[in-house]
């Protein structure tokens, strides 16, 4: 039995006339007559009682109908679905993010990403750059939201956004309201560890040499919410970036570093291979989202 014979059977049953039944089939009259004298030789029992002047459903038919628009109803449902699977509108996606990108990335894409895909569940894990890179080459992620570099030759990589360090320097003491970064090179510095994230190190330490010191670094921390409370409780100072202005902490003050401060770049990697068409749709909106506005 296919679908095609029971979408003719019901249009037969809810205008009882073959001939409009046809026409709202659009097809014409004799090849539906055949198909349903097929549907009818099929099941073993007439469905229909005709004459010159009626078509009227015989027990056996008026017992299908039911089941007939059930099973189309199904059919169509299970057609929606996969449309929605192959346009990524439903589905799961594992995303991995630095516990910065809560202040910078994630409240630019996620909500109109949600809107836009109700039917994608997101299943978000904070961790560190590197930890994503490894998930991400395992398979346990499939996109993550870090600093770069990404070197694993598997991954794919696009920067979303660079954005200014801001000096987060502990409210006890007096601070200039933009801060030269050669008056911190006596403080200790609470600093993100190279190992989790390179990108943020470097870029701290090689603005630090180009104004002529090495930061004495006397506490590494490698979530920023971490480095900000080490800061408040008077471990040192730290460079964070600009975003997480909006992470008030007592304690804690933010100021714009003097002169050109240096940038932060974060973005987003997946395994380049992965056809998810949620994967696709979501690196496409976290790209449209920051489209010409990197800095």
């Amino acid at each position: 039995m296919e679908l095609r014979h029971l979408r003719y059977f019901v249009a037969v049953a809810e205008t009882l006339h073959f001939g409009r039944a046809a026409a709202r089939l659009h097809i014409s009259q004799p090849p539906l007559s055949r198909q349903i004298r097929a549907l009818e030789r099929e099941v073993g029992t007439p469905l229909f009682e005709r004459s010159a002047r009626s078509v009227r459903l015989t027990p056996a038919g008026a017992a299908l109908l039911p089941e007939a628009r059930r099973l189309l109803r199904e059919a169509e449902a299970l057609a929606a679905g996969a449309r929605d699977l192959a346009r990524g509108a439903v589905g799961v996606l594992q995303l991995g993010f630095i516990s910065a990108s809560a202040y910078n990335v994630l409240p630019r894409v996620l909500p109109g990403f949600r809107r836009s895909r109700p039917g994608v569940r997101l299943v978000l894990a904070e961790s560190t750059s590197d930890v994503q890179l490894g998930a991400l080459a395992e398979g346990t992620l499939d996109a993550g939201i870090l600093l770069p570099p990404v070197t694993h030759p598997a991954l794919a990589y696009a920067a979303l956004l660079r954005e200014p360090l801001v000096a987060a320097l502990p409210d006890a003491r007096r601070w200039p309201a933009r801060v030269p970064l050669g008056r911190l090179s006596r403080e200790p510095f609470v600093l993100f560890p190279r190992h989790a994230g390179p990108g943020l190190h470097d870029v701290v330490v090689a603005a630090c040499e180009r104004e002529g010191f090495a930061p004495r670094v006397e506490q590494e921390a490698v979530q920023m919410p971490t480095i900000v409370s080490l800061v408040a409780a008077g471990m040192g100072v730290a460079l964070v970036p600009a975003s997480l202005q909006n992470m008030r902490r007592t304690g804690v003050v933010y100021r714009p570093l003097a002169g050109t401060a240096p940038r932060v770049e974060v973005g987003i990697a997946w395994r380049a291979a992965d056809r998810s068409p949620v994967l696709a749709a979501f690196v496409a909106h976290a790209r449209g989202a920051f489209e010409g506005r990197k800095d």
